[in-house]
């Protein structure tokens, strides 16, 4: 899958539609509100950047446009942790964790998942 950036504002849309699909632009405007001040037209050319990257895809047959992802949320995060970990940490892991553990910003709870999830890849690889 080439990788697609999306900017922040179309995470939020994407989440949605990831969440659940399909939507109206009524829908998502609605489901914005509290979190942003979007209008309807906003909601509008981004969906309509999201069709251009070809992440969403409408289907105009019925009475109200309904949007869905077109892209899988698992892809899109794999391919976006990939991207940040390269420009930011030259491809390390080691380094990214080593910053958050340097910089507190692993709390006791998030240790312990963190070392769950290395014991598990551990007992996966052997």
């Amino acid at each position: 899958m080439e990788h697609k950036i999306l900017s922040d504002g179309e995470w939020k849309i994407m989440k949605l539609l990831w969440e659940s699909s399909p939507r109206t632009i009524g829908e998502i405007v609605k489901a914005l509100e509290s979190e942003t001040a979007w209008s309807r037209t906003t909601v509008f050319v981004m969906l309509k950047r999201l069709m251009a990257k070809e992440a969403v895809k409408v289907d105009d047959s019925g009475h109200l446009q309904q949007y869905y992802p077109l892209l899988k949320r698992k892809e899109v995060t794999l391919a976006e942790t990939d991207s940040f970990l390269s420009r930011v940490y030259d491809g390390s892991i080691g380094m990214m964790v080593s910053s958050l553990v340097g910089g507190r910003a692993l709390g006791k709870e998030e240790i312990k998942e963190l070392r769950a999830i290395l014991d598990k890849a551990e007992k996966e690889e052997k």
